[in-house]
């Protein structure tokens, strides 16, 4: 009988992407070997017919699991803690999962769509994105997105959603780094410089988030 044989997970998805970033480092902290592709933005082509069959909207990451092809980097996220049972990142009680979840989302809702403007307009410099009066509102919203990331973490003394470590501290903590290396005025915010403090001691976060430009 041949030995079981474990396939390495399979990202699709190049490594400048802060949703690919999500994954790796949400498999970094599980400690789960992956092989990793180059995908989008000048590599292959995310509106390939193979890549559009395993995501139809055409976006990195795209996660095959032995077979089990998932998107939506928060999903994958999510699924890969609870496939590895780390109730540590992601919570078993209704309750304590909620509370993650809740920062999740915000990131994905929220707090991207204040940045996406900015970010596209003064790192990307997208031609599409010079219009100067959007600019500022979009820096503007970004920035109070940030206030309310430091008052939840000045609430509860340590990581966004308690006193641990848990997926949502990923999400965030990436776009603390893009709100950090951004090339705009920032409001001092005591709460998140000590919550980046406590990021920059896991080897997760020095790997994925603060080595890379936003």
């Amino acid at each position: 009988m041949p030995p079981f044989v474990i396939r390495p997970l399979r990202i699709l998805g190049r490594v400048s992407s802060i949703n690919v970033r999500k994954v790796l480092w949400t498999c970094d902290e599980l400690g789960l070997p992956f092989a990793r592709e180059d995908w989008g933005l000048g590599f292959q082509s995310t509106r390939s017919p193979e890549f559009v069959s395993l995501n139809p909207n055409a976006l990195v990451p795209v996660l095959v699991d032995d077979g089990f092809v998932l998107w939506e980097s928060n999903t994958i996220c999510r699924y890969l803690a609870a496939r590895e049972r780390r109730t540590d990142l992601l919570p078993a009680d209704a309750r304590g999962r909620a509370r993650v979840e809740q920062w999740m989302d915000w990131q994905a809702a929220d707090l991207n769509n204040a940045w996406r403007y900015a970010f596209m307009a003064l790192v990307r410099h997208s031609p599409e994105h010079a219009d100067a009066t959007a600019l500022q509102a979009s820096v503007q919203a970004w920035n109070r997105q940030m206030q309310i990331l430091d008052v939840q973490l000045e609430r509860t003394g340590a990581y966004v959603a308690g006193e641990t470590f848990t997926l949502a501290d990923i999400n965030l903590g990436l776009c603390l780094h893009r709100w950090q290396m951004a090339p705009i005025e920032r409001p001092t915010l005591p709460a998140v410089a000590a919550y980046r403090e406590r990021l920059g001691q896991r080897a997760g976060f020095l790997r994925h988030a603060a080595k890379d430009t936003p």
